[in-house]
């Protein structure tokens, strides 16, 4: 066999591994979404008291849409972000819509001073049942000529602060036998990609964070869940570079949608979410591609991406 037959069966091979990996996570994503209607998490039934939710990164975006989702669900908000105006309009608008109580809480999870402050509100807490971490924020820009102390912030704010809230809040939700613990990933955490090596390797944190802590917890009770959305109409992919903004209107989901899609997984346990069938496809097969896919992808956004400088995008 001569080295171009070897290539071609190569790809072949690939090619058939790639469609095999499309229609079993085809099959189980809709599987999945079957059984979670079919189920009430016990964190959704009716009690005696409201509970209580505390979301980062609350005044834009899949924050602000957890904190309309679960007001209308009947939960106390503690909303956390850097911008109190935005935070102040929403939670009036909550507190009008539908008579829960909203605190504001201002920070900045860059800051570890900021950090520790929300930290000790959240172990202070009486009773808490749902953590969003969702703050965050991105820069696209090749890492080499980029400001390692704004690479850094990033993965304070994606990792350590997530880390340290997290921690803070597990004591109480294991003592009452109930809660969730959502971590705002990426589906980028599973595709390299060239001008965001930073923000994709603290998303893939996330995600190996939240599996591994979820096989700590089972049988407490407590639930945790990567979310991994795609491109979403929010102010984050708004301010993203121009390669970004390009992708076609049929790859892009409302935060509406990426919420529900969380909250029905977290009926069903599932440990990663990943809104919408074909994201969930390219999640599935991630794994199966060889680095030649993902390089000829990078090259092609690389393309792109050099018509723009470095950008820094947020949705803190």
């Amino acid at each position: 066999m001569d080295v171009k037959d070897d290539n071609d069966n190569r790809g072949q091979t690939a090619w058939w591994r790639v469609g095999l990996g499309l229609g079993v996570v085809t099959g189980l994503h809709f599987l999945r979404r079957w059984w979670a209607r079919r189920r009430l998490p016990p964190l959704f039934k009716a009690r005696d008291r409201a509970g209580v939710a505390l979301i980062t990164g609350a005044s834009s975006g899949i924050g602000a849409e957890y904190a309309r989702q679960l007001a209308r669900a009947g939960y106390d908000l503690i909303l956390v972000a850097r911008r109190r105006e935005r935070l102040e309009s929403l939670a009036e608008a909550l507190r009008a819509e539908h008579g829960v109580m909203v605190e504001v809480l201002p920070a900045d999870l860059s800051l570890p001073e900021e950090v520790a402050r929300v930290a000790a509100r959240l172990a202070g807490l009486p009773a808490l049942d749902f953590l969003i971490n969702n703050a965050g924020f991105g820069r696209s820009g090749d890492f080499a000529g980029s400001d390692i102390e704004g690479q850094l912030a990033m993965a304070h704010v994606h990792v350590d602060a997530t880390l340290r809230l997290t921690r803070a809040a597990l004591p109480r939700m294991l003592e009452r036998g109930r809660g969730a613990v959502v971590n705002v990933a990426s589906v980028m955490a599973f595709y390299p990609l060239p001008g965001s090596a930073t923000y994709v390797a603290t998303k893939s944190a996330l995600v190996g964070f939240t599996r591994s802590l979820h096989t700590e917890l089972q049988g407490t009770g407590v639930r945790v869940q990567a979310l991994c959305p795609g491109f979403t109409r929010t102010e984050f992919h708004d301010a993203a570079d121009m390669a970004i903004r390009q992708a076609p209107g049929f790859a892009w989901l409302s935060p509406e949608k990426v919420v529900a899609h969380s909250l029905r997984d977290l009926a069903a346990d599932a440990t990663v979410s990943v809104p919408g069938m074909g994201y969930a496809a390219l999640v599935g097969v991630a794994g199966l591609l060889p680095q030649a896919v993902f390089d000829g992808v990078g090259a092609a956004y690389t393309a792109l991406r050099r018509a723009e400088p470095m950008r820094v995008w947020t949705q803190r």
